[in-house]
């Protein structure tokens, strides 16, 4: 069942978003968050009777994408380039002039820049989701990333990213909304996910049917904690763990010499065989399914944690580190009863207590295990569901059209 039977004005014709045209604005469709989070709405922008278009640079979700009823507008939004940024404006006007765009929800910060100057020329509502910890405290930098704050809406993707908002961007005021990632219930289910996929899965990364699984799924950067968890790796083999694999799922995206880092630290810590890396995974759902347990070791705050609720949603244990806005996501003490614990979160950057916490979930017995998975998927189903994520951003494409037709209509 698809998003457009989770939305009655959808389903009864009424959506105050039909013959609307809406217009995304992101730097390529590749596997990031982001790039997801846009195909995910213009599909419910589309299934609520509005046209879905999506100005990016292309990607490997392009064809997802337009299966799902978006329209890909190919568009330099990746460049920095000042020079580009100005013309992007000039033709983003165009885009929206020829394809009659009613709204423009940017998804990054240089191409914002282009968008929000597009937006303010032509009348238009201008939408933007905050959705990083963005780096550096300059002036210069602070002043770059605003841009981000300056939507008539600004959707933040956690409670953690409205406090940096708020700390960094105060003239944001009340126009921030809160719309946490929203998680493919459908997808990320047990009983979607054919055994065939996870068995075909585990064997091309050479895992035997009796070896546990743990699993980093993150692009290869230092501060997704690769090499915290190889380290804790070394402590759980030492601690008298058995049986078990450290799969590190992700593409290196260029970083070639953080790549021979981790190479070299499996050597020295007599880790090979036992540590792999696999590269992208483009069937997550096998994969976490096919883990014993997901560790989230981040040495830096992120902005929301998508790998560890879709973890959750499938029922696989998962382990965090303790900042930005994963705890949002995964209920644990002190915060929470152990009897209503999700997962478990550990210090960043400390591998001993995330080897403490990876033998505790790889201990864990089928009837507690079990337990923990109803848990974690009533959770998710409560707070990060897809369909709400969805509903709650077209609630505020439809309220700011809205606003703007009642300012049209008003006596001069």
């Amino acid at each position: 069942m698809r998003y457009v039977a989770q939305n009655p004005f959808a389903a009864a014709g009424r959506s105050p978003l039909a013959g609307r045209t809406v217009l995304q604005v992101v730097p390529e469709l590749d596997a990031g968050g982001v790039e997801r989070t846009a195909v995910d709405v213009a599909e419910g922008i589309a299934a609520a009777g509005a046209r879905a278009l999506v100005a990016t640079e292309g990607g490997r979700l392009v064809g997802e994408l337009q299966a799902k009823g978006g329209v890909w507008i190919p568009f330099p939004a990746k460049s920095k380039n000042p020079l580009r940024m100005v013309l992007n404006v000039r033709d983003l006007v165009g885009i929206c002039r020829e394809e009659g765009v009613d709204l423009i929800h940017a998804r990054s910060r240089a191409p914002a820049w282009s968008a929000l100057a597009a937006a303010r020329l032509l009348g238009i509502p201008f939408v933007t989701t905050y959705a990083g910890s963005y780096s550096g405290r300059t002036a210069v930098k602070l002043l770059y990333n605003s841009v981000m704050a300056r939507g008539d809406a600004v959707i933040a993707n956690s409670h953690y990213t409205e406090g940096l908002i708020a700390r960094n961007h105060p003239f944001a005021g009340d126009r921030v909304r809160v719309i946490h990632r929203g998680t493919d219930l459908r997808a990320f289910s047990p009983s979607a996910v054919a055994a065939e996929r996870v068995d075909r899965l585990r064997r091309a990364w050479g895992l035997g049917p009796d070896t546990r699984m743990i699993l980093l799924a993150a692009r290869l950067t230092a501060w997704k904690g690769q090499k915290v968890l190889i380290e804790a790796t070394r402590r759980l083999l030492d601690a008298g763990v058995r049986d078990v694999a450290v799969v590190l799922a992700g593409d290196p995206q260029g970083r070639e010499a953080y790549v021979r880092e981790l190479d070299d630290l499996v050597a020295a810590l007599d880790l090979r065989g036992v540590v792999r890396r696999v590269g992208h995974c483009s069937d997550m759902p096998a994969a976490l399914l096919g883990a014993a347990v997901l560790a989230v070791p981040s040495t830096e705050p992120e902005a929301f944690g998508r790998s560890a609720v879709e973890a959750q949603a499938l029922g696989t244990p998962v382990v965090v580190s303790d900042l930005g806005a994963v705890p949002e996501t995964v209920l644990a003490p002190p915060l929470t009863p152990a009897s209503g614990r999700t997962g478990w979160r550990v210090p960043p950057g400390d591998p001993e207590a995330l080897a403490v916490a990876l033998r505790d979930a790889l201990a864990l017995g089928p009837s507690a295990r079990d337990a923990m998975a109803e848990r974690a998927r009533r959770h998710v189903e409560e707070h990060f569901s897809l369909d709400g994520m969805v509903a709650r951003t077209l609630d505020v494409y439809g309220a700011l059209l809205a606003r703007r037709t009642q300012r049209k209509e008003m006596p001069r």
